[in-house]
């Protein structure tokens, strides 16, 4: 059954396996705020498991923004989880009130358990921004300071942790500053900001990326909407669509470029912020995402099923025979 929670509007998600056990975080809000808009600023992480990422156990609030001013004492959006130097380690992205939210940035909390509690590396704050690189929050340019969404490696690459996130470059065109952020740490403890991975050129913004590896290739999942596509992009897709696409490259580090077409997108958008994973009843890849725009126009908050992909001389597509049955 798709993952829903009837008092709760549930969005953004990434991914833990473990024994067999699928694991989902996600962002959720109570639906008694009436306006879905409201959620971003109403926001906790919540933690499901699944043995087949169908039927699936909600396990209540897993994390939270703190409680007394702190530099996340307004949010905690998306981030991943990875298992690694002995213990589970969770990235996170979190926004203050004092800055109404404006400027992200990256937060690190541990765990002896992937259940929990969950407890911030001291202040909790890993990574701030770093202005040789990526784009500082300016009024009437973008409507925040984009330093979010962490995906982190749980394997070391040339003695290091690898670090990918959302982010802007601080030059060119409005619309192609989107670039794939980089940071790398020894121990995961101290990051240090480094030259994006991808460098843009495409998009105003690339959301929730996922890094992975199949057969060889390099693949960075991103989701976006059709009025951040550059000029270009929105021309050669008829307007562009909303929804999840993905990068590809011959090494994690690039040099990365969009794949051909566009993943699974829809206008007015009807999934968003997907991530392909193993599915344990097929084996193969699948595709899952939160349904955005439900058949009445409203805001759905929940997380699909998992859609069937197949992977051919390298790219991905939707199995639409099979994800319809």
């Amino acid at each position: 059954m798709t993952l829903q929670i009837s008092d709760k509007y549930i969005w953004d998600f990434w991914h833990f396996e473990e024994e067999g056990e699928q694991h989902l975080f996600f962002l959720q809000a109570d639906r008694a705020i009436g306006n879905p808009d409201l959620r971003h600023w109403n926001v906790s992480i919540g933690h499901a498991v699944s043995p087949d990422l169908r039927s699936w156990t909600p396990l209540g609030t897993a994390f939270g923004p703190q409680a007394g001013p702190a530099w996340d004492d307004y949010t905690t959006w998306t981030g991943s989880v990875i298992k690694a130097e002995g213990r589970y380690h969770l990235f996170y992205t979190g926004t203050c009130r004092a800055e109404n939210g404006l400027r992200q940035r990256i937060g690190h909390a541990v765990a002896d358990s992937i259940d929990g509690p969950w407890q911030r590396v001291g202040s909790g704050l890993a990574l701030d921004l770093d202005q040789r690189w990526y784009e500082e929050y300016e009024e009437g340019r973008w409507h925040d300071r984009a330093l979010r969404d962490p995906w982190v490696l749980a394997e070391k690459i040339d003695g290091l942790y690898h670090m990918f996130y959302t982010a802007r470059r601080n030059d060119g065109p409005l619309y192609e500053r989107g670039v794939i952020g980089h940071a790398v740490s020894a121990d995961l403890i101290r990051w240090e900001a480094a030259a994006p991975v991808y460098a843009g050129g495409h998009y105003g913004q690339l959301e929730v990326p996922q890094v992975f590896e199949r057969d060889g290739r390099w693949y960075c999942v991103f989701c976006n909407i059709a009025a951040h596509w550059s000029p270009a992009m929105r021309a050669q897709h008829q307007g562009g669509v909303s929804g999840t696409h993905y990068l590809v490259a011959d090494h994690p580090l690039g040099p990365w470029q969009p794949a051909p077409g566009f993943l699974d997108g829809d206008a007015p958008c009807r999934r968003y912020a997907g991530k392909i994973l193993r599915d344990p009843v097929t084996g193969g890849d699948c595709l899952m995402a939160f349904e955005d725009t439900g058949p009445d126009g409203r805001f759905a908050g929940r997380i699909c099923d998992p859609l069937p992909l197949r992977l051919e001389a390298g790219l991905y597509a939707v199995d639409d025979i099979l994800a319809e049955k």
